[in-house]
């Protein structure tokens, strides 16, 4: 079976002949392994397009990931004290409502699908593949604009000022996604971490009635001429799964030992195509290779069905071992449903 075939059928429970797999490794993980890496790779068949990854140049990193003090397009100062994990902004252009006025809004360019882009580089080239392109922010872009602390005062008391910014935002990505539609990708990506360890970072009602609706114009956008919303959410954010899947999302890639496998599965097995994301805080960087292997298969078997679900993913730091990459990779492999 082809990687592209595979994946629809993962994605729309039409038993595929295995899990797809997409890479999760972070550009810090190739800086610190290198060639060791590469090793692993070379056995992993990727059904995104990602059958090799480029070489890492420092320099091309993109500001959340360059070492040291760097501007984004928006003019949010990023600082990086790990070269090639996400950084945290620490100017944010916004941070005065004064400072509106005068803000310009940048434009992005979206990359071919037949050309991976990594690092400002493209990569790659198989029309057999599943194309999935962007990295579409909202909840995260207005904490970079604003800051964190600013933008929850703003919405627990709803400030006139973050209205505006939501809709110009809105309008900000909705242009950004029409260049995306422009070209014949299969997936588009969107992102932002909406829980903490135990609870969603905002009310689920407030959520519901600000956020829903611009998430919503967005993947209407994308679903409407017959292209995938993949979406990611860090932590705890049970209490919105059924609205993000009654808005149009068919891949999640979601934290689910923060949620609970037995919660998930309960709620939404069948419902949602999974893109797993394993536990990183734990087992990953501090089990052994057995624990990695059990703890991936009881992921898939609590997310999967017979039909599919599951698309094989898990976040490579550098504070994963080699040995648990290749581990996680071999099962990957192997696993059937």
């Amino acid at each position: 079976m082809k990687s592209r075939e595979r994946v629809f059928r993962a994605i729309n429970f039409n038993y595929p002949d295995r899990a797809p797999i997409s890479h999760g490794i972070l550009p810090a993980a190739q800086i610190k392994y290198g060639e060791a890496l590469k090793d692993i790779l070379q056995s992993v068949h990727e059904d995104f397009g990602w059958d090799y990854l480029p070489d890492i140049k420092r320099g091309d990193l993109p500001p959340l990931y360059k070492g040291g003090r760097n501007y984004d397009d928006f003019g949010t100062l990023w600082e990086v004290s790990h070269e090639g994990v996400c950084g945290i902004p620490v100017e944010w252009p916004l941070d005065n409502w004064d400072n509106y006025k005068d803000f310009k809004w940048p434009e992005f360019d979206a990359g071919p699908p037949n050309a991976r882009l990594y690092s400002g580089h493209m990569v790659g080239k198989n029309e057999d593949y599943y194309a999935r392109g962007a990295w579409i922010t909202f909840f995260e872009e207005m904490q970079q604009l604003r800051g964190m602390e600013n933008l929850l005062m703003d919405l627990a008391y709803k400030s006139k000022e973050v209205y505006r910014l939501k809709d110009d935002l809105l309008e900000f990505n909705l242009r950004w996604i029409e260049k995306w539609l422009q070209y014949e990708y299969d997936g588009l990506h969107f992102a932002d971490d909406w829980g903490s360890q135990k609870s969603l970072l905002i009310d689920p009602d407030f959520w519901r009635e600000f956020f829903k609706p611009a998430y919503k114009a967005m993947f209407d956008k994308v679903t409407d001429t017959g292209v995938d919303v993949h979406f990611h959410s860090d932590g705890y954010i049970v209490d919105i799964i059924p609205d993000l899947i009654d808005i149009g999302v068919k891949v999640l890639n979601c934290q689910a030992p923060v949620m609970g496998l037995d919660v998930l599965q309960r709620n939404f097995a069948g419902k949602v195509c999974f893109r797993t994301d394993l536990d990183r805080q734990k087992i990953m960087p501090f089990g052994t290779s057995r624990e990695v292997r059990e703890h991936i298969i009881d992921v898939f078997e609590h997310l999967g069905t017979e039909r599919g679900g599951i698309i094989a993913c898990g976040e490579i730091g550098p504070d994963i071992p080699l040995q648990n990459i290749k581990a996680m990779y071999d099962t990957f492999i192997n696993y059937r449903y």
